[in-house]
């Protein structure tokens, strides 16, 4: 049965989390664009670094393309693995108009997932919006992988990597970017192409951030309870990335329903929804287009989650589901993506 807003009542936040996000308003004027100079300022950032941490991951920046500032940071084990491992190349979410791959969230964010995933991360600091609208990001994201699959990893990465067993993740607008890059790169190297040494084995996706002009059931009933993300500001976000003058219905936002097309090599997925997350409408919309098309998914649930839950810690739970997430997600790439789990309990959410 569908949710009401009378029916949910948002999470208490914890006031260290009510001081975060009243700072992360500040960086969006009254119509929801971004001021740059302040986000810079609030965005803190920290150095990659070659001396493994407490979990044994080091870190290398690695440049793609020097005259559009295009870079990747990679995470690896200090330690040799008995095979190689891995690689999965992760885009980091802030509406794709906030934050890099050295924000001190994602980079913590990453070196969790190379230490329970057991992979190689290679986090891309693609191009952000207003200043690079669409296709930036999926250009820049394209571009890694064919750095990638033309130069490896770096030599200094200290482990053997299998670029044949690539995942690409993402988390909100991040997660868009994974699913739009595999598409094109499955469009443009097909799996069963000899000239690629690497190929796509599937895609993570963490409560990622699709669209529409409609307003879905959850939208209008999480609007005023999701702490992170109101319809407000995915709508700022929208404006702000896609090309002037297009709607939500533009492909970039709207990747289920008809005339979305998606390529026979679109490796197999797994798509993580909070029950508290207003986009959560569009990401089982997502899930039953990519199953109507026969591709494997699987679905991780977390019916308490807001949106963007891993970069609050504060919340007593957060660390839990980010486990969970690990967890799942080291069964699934260990698997290569295959051996989908049953839909779980995504029916029960609002579509």
């Amino acid at each position: 049965m569908a949710a009401t807003e009378d029916a949910v009542r948002p999470p208490a936040l914890p006031w260290t989390v009510r001081v975060q996000l009243a700072a992360f308003s500040l960086a969006h004027r009254r119509d929801g664009s971004i001021r740059r100079l302040f986000c810079s300022l609030a965005d803190l950032h920290v150095a990659a670094k070659r001396r493994p941490d407490a979990s044994g991951v080091r870190s290398t920046d690695v440049t793609v393309d020097a005259s559009r500032g295009l870079w990747a940071r990679v995470f690896s084990p200090s330690s040799a693995a008995d095979a190689p491992l891995p690689v999965v190349v992760f885009f980091h979410g802030g509406g794709f108009s906030l934050f890099s791959a050295a924000s001190r969230p994602y980079d913590a964010l990453c070196r969790r997932l190379c230490s329970g995933l057991g992979a190689v991360v290679v986090s891309v600091n693609y191009r952000l919006a207003p200043e690079h609208r669409f296709p930036a990001a999926y250009d820049d994201g394209v571009d890694v992988l064919r750095y990638l699959d033309a130069n490896g990893l770096p030599a200094d990465h200290a482990v053997p990597a299998d670029l044949s067993s690539c995942f690409l993740a993402g988390d909100s607008a991040g997660g868009n970017i994974a699913h739009h890059v595999a598409q094109r790169w499955t469009a443009a190297v097909p799996s069963s192409s000899p000239a690629a040494s690497l190929r796509l084995a599937g895609v993570i996706l963490i409560q990622p951030f699709f669209g529409g002009e409609e307003r879905t059931e959850a939208e209008v009933a999480l609007d005023k309870v999701c702490a992170t993300l109101s319809m407000g500001a995915t709508d700022a976000y929208w404006r702000e990335f896609l090309p002037e003058d297009a709607t939500r219905d533009h492909a970039a936002a709207r990747v289920c329903g008809e005339g979305v097309e998606l390529t026979e090599a679109f490796p197999p997925a797994m798509v993580a929804v909070g029950g508290l997350d207003l986009l959560k409408g569009w990401q089982v919309r997502y899930v039953e287009a990519l199953r109507g098309k026969g591709k494997h998914v699987r679905v991780v649930e977390y019916p308490e989650a807001f949106h963007g839950f891993h970069a609050f810690p504060e919340f007593p739970d957060s660390g839990k589901r980010h486990e969970a997430v690990c967890r799942r997600a080291s069964v699934y790439v260990t698997a290569g993506g295959n051996n989908p789990a049953p839909f779980n309990c995504v029916n029960k959410f609002v579509m």
